[in-house]
């Protein structure tokens, strides 16, 4: 078989197992894990061993009369419909809602919607009654009938007006039946919330309490709908402590059944994760909790999601307290942010808000990478590109070896050229033959493809990592980039910015709608090509002629900084394949020169 034929298959073989595993055997594998745990739900009889409350035993969703009124308000009269407390944080701003004590109302200054000056920022928690209300929301549930306990129509009393960094916020209600709930919600200055809510009996006989919290979640958002990335229900829970817990991500699809996903727990987390933003409750590190996951959907309505655990019952005695602590991060998916708060709080796996993907291995590490030389040079497309050199430096030695092989095989066209003349049809004879000329000539021809195995992987970890990292959202480059995760903007059409017209609203034909940069890569990938060895199949030549420029058109809609990346890897390979074929002797235009005195010649076989 030839080399080229032997390019073809490894990048074939090599796409297909990095995108072909998670989509033929993870996604099944994970499909069939879900329906076995619903099954097993199903038919898992609840316990009676102690006074645990099933699902009706927390807070119902809103019903539908609720339902109609939300939808006729807009989100500033929403806000201004009940009491509030101000939440003044360093990174983020909002109120809490006194009727209800839900966090409904977290605004994200530092965080545009667009790159534009005037962007709104971004809106991560909104209150019942608002356009797609999302809140969170803490309270105890009670073992049979007896005390009132607060509900979503409960008016707390506030001790102060403002909840600060440094300065919490104590509310409080009392049931008028001998018990006083309070609630302590405290702010750091990132996105990480403490509410330590607490009961007093003042009472004269001992209940039993379990308390609860929930992120509810009104409407299905929208997702960028890519199997790389999973936006939706998400938690990490553990059968008992010291277990390293396990991921579980589910789809709001997945949730559309209407069935109930419950785990039982201690510690962990839990919540609703979008691409860049995330609201998930963390109960206490040793605490035993049920969690789950449900959905429900009116006749008339949006649908609604809730993320939500019930704790272990608590004994109440008369002149006791009980209290129950639950942290709430509402907030970017900062890495560093998120790693503090793994190490700081104890939380499990915490990092894995961030999709890292099954590359997680290359993936993290490059993350690591790219942001520290941020930090050096004061630019992430400047440390991507950095890193990119340093990956080359990394392998040198193995491409090295790589583009020798090469340009041996491009020294032996001439012998392969005449083999073919004179075998013609006989292709086995020739095939035969061809493999006794590499044995004789020590040429491996399978080695040159090497260097594109070797990019493959780093291609997906970079691709994942401008894709799903914060750090790397609206970042910009240099002239016309000023977003590192989108689009390279300008477009042929309108000669890139100078020809006085907008570019069209193409529809399907937008793909070809490509800017500068895409240009730029398929113009190095070509020049790549040129340097290898000719492929002797005519059309093996057409489909390696074709593909710079279905390259350039695949990729012109990626993240611009993928399309730099691509083209500046090209072009270090470029210029390390240029350097090793002079010192081998081998024309770049093909053919063979007189070889570099200092260069080791390439054995030959006794005639």
């Amino acid at each position: 078989m030839s080399d080229q034929k032997n390019l073809i298959i490894a990048i074939v073989v090599s796409v297909a197992i990095l995108l072909g595993f998670q989509f033929f055997i993870e996604k099944p594998k994970q499909d069939r894990l879900r329906e076995q745990q619903a099954t097993q739900q199903s038919q898992t009889p609840p316990a009676d061993a102690a006074p645990v409350p099933g699902a009706s035993g927390l807070p119902p969703l809103p019903n539908l009369a609720q339902q109609a009124a939300e939808l006729a308000l807009t989100r500033e009269k929403a806000l201004a419909e009940t009491p509030r407390v101000k939440i003044e944080g360093k990174r983020l701003v909002g109120s809490i809602n006194l009727v209800g004590a839900r966090i409904d109302d977290v605004v994200l200054p530092e965080y545009k919607e667009t790159i534009q000056a005037d962007s709104k920022p971004i809106h991560l928690l909104s209150p019942a009654g608002a356009p797609s209300p999302y809140y969170a929301e803490f309270g105890w549930t009670v073992s049979g009938n007896g005390i009132a306990l607060p509900n979503a129509q409960t008016r707390w009393t506030a001790d102060k007006t403002v909840l600060k960094p440094g300065q919490p916020v104590t509310l409080i209600w009392d049931n008028g039946q001998g018990q006083v709930f309070s609630r302590k919600i405290e702010i750091d200055d990132n996105y990480l919330f403490t509410v330590t809510q607490a009961v007093e009996n003042k009472g004269d006989k001992a209940i039993t309490l379990f308390p609860y919290a929930l992120v509810s979640r009104h409407g299905t958002p929208k997702t960028d709908g890519l199997y790389i990335l999973h936006e939706g229900p998400l938690g990490v829970f553990r059968d008992k402590a010291g277990d390293n817990g396990t991921l579980k991500e589910l789809s709001y699809k997945d949730l559309s059944d209407d069935k109930a996903r419950e785990y039982d727990t201690v510690g962990g987390w839990l919540g609703f994760t979008d691409k860049y933003w995330q609201t998930v409750l963390v109960p206490g590190v040793e605490q035993t909790v049920k969690a789950r996951f449900t959905h429900a959907k009116p006749n008339t309505g949006a649908d609604r999601y809730q993320a939500d655990y019930l704790g272990a019952g608590q004994q109440l005695e008369p002149g006791k307290t009980v209290s129950a602590t639950t942290l709430l991060f509402a907030g970017a998916k900062e890495v560093s942010v998120l790693d503090r708060y793994e190490e700081q709080h104890k939380i499990l796996r915490f990092e894995l808000s961030v999709d890292w993907g099954w590359f997680h291995f290359l993936t993290k590490p490059m993350f690591y990478s790219i942001d520290f030389l941020k930090g050096v040079l004061g630019n992430i497309g400047l440390a991507m590109l950095a890193v990119t050199v340093i990956v080359k430096l990394l392998f040198f030695p193995l491409a090295y070896k790589s583009y020798v092989a090469m340009s041996a095989m491009k020294k032996l066209q001439p012998e392969m050229q005449k083999l073919r003349e004179r075998y013609g049809e006989d292709r086995a004879k020739m095939q035969q033959e061809l493999m006794a000329l590499y044995k004789k000539e020590k040429v491996n021809p399978a080695a040159g493809c090497l260097p594109i195995l070797l990019q493959i992987p780093v291609f997906f970890a970079l691709y994942k990592v401008l894709y799903i990292a914060i750090e790397m959202r609206h970042a910009p480059f240099y002239g016309w980039i000023h977003d590192l995760s989108a689009p390279d903007p300008t477009s042929w059409i309108n000669g890139f910015g100078f020809l006085p017209w907008a570019v069209p609203d193409l529809g399907p034909l937008a793909v070809i709608s490509i800017g500068v940069w895409p240009i730029v890569m398929g113009v190095s990938m070509f020049l790549q090509m040129k340097m290898n060895p000719t492929p002797p199949d005519p059309v093996q030549q057409k489909i390696f002629a074709l593909m710079p420029v279905v390259f350039t058109f695949m990729l012109g809609h990626f993240a611009a900084g993928l399309v730099i990346y691509w083209s500046w890897n090209n072009t270090l390979s470029i210029l390390q394949q240029y350097v090793i074929m002079k010192r081998m002797g081998v024309k770049i235009g093909g053919g063979a020169e007189t070889p570099d005195p200092a260069a080791k010649p390439t054995p030959k076989s006794k005639k």
